[in-house]
């Protein structure tokens, strides 16, 4: 079980019970009943000077790991991992347009309007410009209005939302190039997945119930705004630190039935955090250079089981990104193999609706309870599956018709589908699986288990399904033109000199 903020702070210190919080309450009532007179004279105030904290030293981990991400800025990408950045910065940017439309993004554009600040960055989707931290924080919940943006498996996380938000921020902040903009991104995926993979990933969040979502995402908005800052060594260490003070998020985020405070959770919060963290050490804010080691560090706080070594496994050789998935499906992600298994049985078989008695859908029982009869319908697997037998495919508009879900044709396909946490399924856990047993009226049994989800490192969506998924995501807000400037402007990324040149491409036509 990872261990809480309440862990022990000291040495052999006695652990806290419900007995001692309770004696500690009764000391705090007793307090407020102390006379008035004492509570006026003066504090006591030792003549003895505290004593001075040791200098910090600066671990190995944090020396790596602060070296990699200073440098990060001026290194070229491998090929493969350069285009994978490029699909994923497109898929996010889609997202945000896409959301703009949503209840979560048109809150967001409405905040930014309001309280816009000063005009240096662009807020995606309309023609408004404002402060650097507003602009990604509404970019962030447009990017995450809905489940349409990308997600890390081993991390338990959505970088994406959160990071290109931070990176395109500071970028105009600070003029970068297309070249640095794309490294900085990449190095967003890089820091904040590895954080939370060490921390033991969906596990630690179920446990904990701490928002893995929120975590890798601060720590990467943080990493990438501080690379678009051209942050040195000894200020990506501070950088961490305080993204680090700043990280906040509870799993009760599954609780919000509008997607409004997840968008928040998830995107908007992290992105204006991370970049917050990149600005104050830009302008010079001193702090803990090593968060990661020493008295109250960010493991003692968060898991004190977890190995720090786990940040730097593989850095510079193994590229988050690439372990990132861009969905084909815009619903949530424990969906995706659902929709996948039915895709494949209606290939196969070529049944109807009306042939369908029975859909028995099996899943991981976290990814169960994650969209089991939820409101909204793109994350509700029981809708879901009915709108798959209907219309025999599943598209954005068709994922995000709320009005679908009293629609009596949908209900009594819905009516069919039983939903059945299964236990054997976890073995493939964090990666998504489903499997789906379909009973026809005339008997007939048909099932499929999927374990490598289209869009995933196992089976990778290709170039042209993901430009054609940006296309139907950008063009009904946007507009082909733009659309299609924009896909041209990031697929050639390295050629743009100054990242606000990409403005025109992101604003409202």
């Amino acid at each position: 079980m990872p261990t809480s903020r309440n862990a022990e702070t000291k040495e052999n210190a006695a652990p806290l019970t419900r007995r001692s919080l309770f004696e500690l309450a009764g000391l705090a009532v007793a307090a407020t009943a102390i006379s008035p007179a004492l509570a006026t004279e003066k504090p006591f105030r030792s003549s003895v000077p505290p004593a001075k904290p040791p200098a910090d030293t600066v671990g190995s981990v944090m020396t790596t790991l602060s070296t990699y991400m200073s440098e990060a800025g001026a290194k070229a990408l491998p090929d493969d991992v350069a285009e994978k950045t490029k699909q994923h910065i497109l898929d996010t940017f889609a997202a945000m347009i896409s959301g703009s439309e949503l209840p979560p993004g048109r809150a967001a554009l409405g905040f930014a309007k309001e309280y816009g600040g000063k005009e240096v960055a662009t807020v995606v989707a309309s023609n408004t410009l404002c402060g650097a931290l507003e602009a990604a924080m509404v970019n962030g919940v447009t990017a995450h209005s809905d489940e349409t943006d990308d997600s890390n498996g081993p991390s338990h996380s959505h970088p994406g939302c959160a990071v290109v938000p931070a990176a395109l921020a500071a970028g105009e902040r600070f003029g970068i190039s297309g070249s640095q903009f794309l490294r900085a991104v990449a190095l967003g995926y890089d820091v904040g997945c590895r954080f939370t993979i060490t921390l033991g990933g969906q596990r630690y969040e179920n446990e904990s119930h701490f928002s893995t979502h929120s975590i890798a995402t601060i720590f990467g908005a943080a990493a990438a705004a501080g690379s678009g800052a051209s942050l040195n060594a000894a200020q990506m260490r501070l950088l961490l630190g305080y993204a680090a003070q700043q990280c906040s998020g509870l799993t009760s985020w599954r609780r919000d039935s509008e997607h409004m405070q997840k968008a928040f959770v998830f995107g908007g919060m992290t992105a204006r955090s991370g970049l917050t963290s990149a600005l104050v050490v830009h302008a010079g804010w001193t702090g803990v250079e090593d968060i990661l080691t020493g008295t109250d560090n960010f493991f003692e706080a968060f898991n004190q089981r977890a190995d720090s070594a786990g940040l730097v496994d593989q850095l510079g050789e193994r590229y988050e990104v690439s372990r990132t998935d861009i969905k084909k499906w815009t619903v949530g992600s424990p969906i995706q193999a659902v929709l996948d298994a039915m895709v494949i049985l209606l290939e196969r078989h070529h049944y109807d609706a009306g042939q369908v008695k029975q859909v028995t859908v099996r899943l991981a029982p976290p990814e169960a309870t994650t969209v089991n009869n939820r409101e909204m319908p793109d994350i509700c697997a029981q809708h879901m599956t009915a709108v798959m037998l209907l219309d025999k495919t599943v598209t954005f508009r068709s994922a995000h018709d709320q009005a679908r879900m009293k629609d009596p044709a949908t209900l009594r396909e819905r009516a069919k589908v039983q939903l059945i946490p299964d236990e054997a399924l976890s073995r493939f856990l964090p990666t998504r699986a489903a499997r789906v047993e379909i009973t026809l009226i005339d008997g007939t049994q048909l099932s499929e288990e999927v374990d490598a989800v289209r869009g995933t490192a196992k089976n990778p969506m290709s170039h042209d399904e993901v430009i054609a998924k940006v296309r139907d995501l950008v063009t009904p807000v946007q507009g082909e033109a733009k659309c299609s400037d924009l896909i041209e402007k990031i697929l050639k990324i390295e050629n743009v000199k100054d990242i606000r040149e990409i403005r025109p491409a992101l604003q409202r036509k």
